[in-house]
């Protein structure tokens, strides 16, 4: 067979090959569609007044549609219309946002560190958002009105990762564990320096600010969503943007940097961007734990180490993994509504005793 013969007996190879990559890309696409609406369905349906799920589905549908309300009579009362879209939608849309950002910084942090231990809880960022949301909220009040919680929180957040850096140098804390204690470290110090801001505070606001740390999505309302999804779809778009950068900084700083690839720059401006999403995140639902540690991990099970398709799914899985906490969160306790943290807390922790057994 001649050279131009090979040439087109492979096309039909090649096509047929794309043809699987684009089937299997579509249905992964649609299976994630199917799986978020049913969730969040299910989210928005339970809680201390359960609601049926075509109720559900008729009243997201009627509001998007104009909210008319004419079909009251026909499967919903507006009782319930109140309670899904004013409180339980919103809330549901904020832990997918929620969990998607706080993944997608995890799977981000353990490249570009090549530590599978990294998460923004375990190396003190969130403790720094925490820091900054409470200083705007006891202390400086809200000098630029709803974006004040959000950018102290992501400068708090930012101040941290340069102190867990400057400490990891000064220790010479090179090795993935020994980074891992200097953000718990650092973590506790921030944390102690919160509950003296706590301390010094209003009483009144104690016990509110205290629930918050916590982890709950209680607040959420539809005029406070569009600064997270802002911030998830900015910094997600560029971390996607620069997924083969992040496959060679899992290979290494030499390999990374033969590729062309600033290593110091690229590494500095992950850890900037991972600590701007996770600001902006804690800022609005408090300090969830081990969302970031968990979800990577799952998703480089199921579709491999390539981070074009671990970041989306990562994603996906961060975002389905907090509604269904935050669903057990609404029911273990029901009618009380136990703060979200507590249950990823309790997910994480068997998850990170299993990750050091297994490593």
């Amino acid at each position: 067979m001649s050279t131009a013969d090979a040439h087109h007996a492979s096309e039909p190879r090649l096509s047929a090959r794309a043809r699987r990559r684009l089937r299997g890309r579509l249905a992964w696409i649609l299976g994630g569609a199917v799986l978020t609406a049913l969730t969040l369905s299910i989210a928005v349906s339970v809680g201390a007044v359960g609601i049926p799920l075509t109720s559900v589905w008729g009243i997201i549908a009627d509001k998007l549609g104009g909210g008319s309300g004419a079909d009251f009579a026909a499967g919903w009362t507006k009782g319930q219309a109140a309670i899904v879209w004013d409180i339980r939608f919103p809330r549901a849309l904020l832990a997918m946002m929620v969990g998607a950002g706080l993944a997608m910084v995890g799977a981000s942090l353990q490249a570009v560190t090549r530590n599978p231990l990294a998460d923004p809880h375990l190396l003190g960022i969130s403790a720094g958002g925490a820091f900054g949301a409470i200083l705007a909220l006891l202390h400086t009040g809200l000098f630029l009105g709803l974006l004040t919680v959000p950018l102290l929180a992501f400068v708090g957040a930012l101040g941290a990762t340069a102190l867990v850096l400057a400490v990891s140098r000064f220790a010479e804390a090179t090795t993935a564990d020994r980074l891992v204690l200097v953000g718990v470290a650092v973590s506790f110090v921030i944390m102690a320096g919160a509950n003296i801001l706590i301390f010094l505070g209003d009483p009144r606001a104690t016990h509110t600010v205290v629930f918050w740390m916590l982890g709950g999505l209680g607040l959420a309302q539809w005029n406070h969503l569009a600064y997270p999804l802002v911030v998830l779809l900015l910094c997600g778009g560029w971390l996607w943007s620069r997924s083969g950068d992040l496959n060679a900084m899992t290979v290494g700083d030499e390999t990374a940097t033969t590729l062309g690839i600033p290593v110091a720059r690229f590494r500095l401006m992950t850890f900037c961007v991972g600590a701007l999403v996770t600001g902006v995140m804690v800022a609005f639902s408090g300090m969830i734990g081990f969302v970031g540690l968990i979800v990577p991990h799952v998703a480089r099970l199921i579709v491999g180490g390539d981070h074009r398709r671990v970041l989306p799914v990562s994603a996906l899985f961060g975002g389905l993994f907090l509604v269904s906490a935050d669903i057990a969160a609404r029911t273990l306790m029901a009618p009380e509504d136990m703060p979200i943290g507590l249950v990823t807390g309790l997910v994480g922790g068997v998850f990170f005793i299993w990750l050091l057994r297994r490593r």
